[in-house]
């Protein structure tokens, strides 16, 4: 077999392996995917009413701020579904597992790129299950066509794998799975300092440029875009290049990470 196709066997054989883990123990998952759906609840039942005041100087409408909200919460549940690959990553390396892998007649990068693809794939699909919610609770995205939803689902899944690749760097640098989800936390943290909640006009000044220049709010006001028809601006390009580079920056910092620590 030509090295490309055992890299393609045995990194689909790491896919089946993570899936498998997500399967048989899935309360890790379940508990990250927690924290968008409260969130979610929270800020439309109990403050939806006065945080829409603030998005256009209108009325209280909750409607109206399910529909803002909804967008943010997605990228969110990102953020917080590639916490638990961090933690996933740091248990292989740290109790024993990739050691012996790397005894094995098997592709080196295999074990990484199972875990990205894996990741990926539950990111996806809790993002359809927070989506599910959101619907249910009442947002609608009517004037959407079937172009920006395939914009909608490539930039979820390009974002996705963004994160997914800086998720594993820090896995792999962190010496216990507590630390792998402490390193992990400011991808849950950077959503709640962007404009997933607020816009950004509502903001103190001196707090705007750290919302602003930061990946999540491209991302956040594309999405919003494409979705609900609001105006995208420059965002689409930035939040394009934010996914890029740091997908870059993770795969270069993983793979060297990874190359560099036989041991464990």
């Amino acid at each position: 077999m030509s090295s490309l196709s055992l890299a393609l066997r045995d990194s689909s054989t790491m896919l089946r392996r993570n899936l498998l883990h997500a399967r048989r123990y899935p309360s890790l998952t379940l508990n990250l995917l927690l924290t968008p759906i409260m969130l979610l609840l929270l800020f439309v039942y109990i403050f939806g009413d006065t945080m829409s005041v603030g998005l256009d100087g209108g009325g209280p409408d909750r409607a109206k701020y399910i529909a803002y909200i909804v967008p943010g919460l997605l990228l969110m549940t990102i953020g917080s579904t590639v916490v638990g690959t961090a933690i996933s990553v740091s248990n292989d390396m740290t109790e024993g597992i990739v050691a012996r892998f790397r005894t094995m007649a098997i592709h080196r990068g295999s074990v990484i790129v199972g875990h990205v693809i894996g990741s990926v794939l539950q990111s996806i699909l809790s993002v359809v299950l927070v989506g599910a919610v959101g619907v249910a609770i009442g947002f609608r995205s009517t004037d959407a066509t079937v172009i920006e939803w395939l914009a909608a689902f490539g930039l979820l899944v390009l974002f996705a794998l963004s994160l997914t690749w800086i998720a594993v760097g820090m896995g792999l640098i962190s010496p216990n799975a507590e630390a792998a989800s402490n390193n992990a936390m400011p991808l849950i943290l950077l959503p709640l300092l962007s404009s997933a909640f607020v816009p950004l006009h509502s903001m103190p000044g001196w707090f705007q440029p750290i919302a602003q220049y930061q990946p999540f709010t491209p991302a956040i006001e594309t999405l919003r875009g494409l979705l609900l028809g609001t105006e995208i601006g420059n965002n689409g390009w930035l939040a394009i290049a934010w996914s890029l580079g740091l997908t870059v920056l993770g795969y270069f910092w993983s793979k060297a990470k990874f190359n560099s620590d036989p041991q464990r």
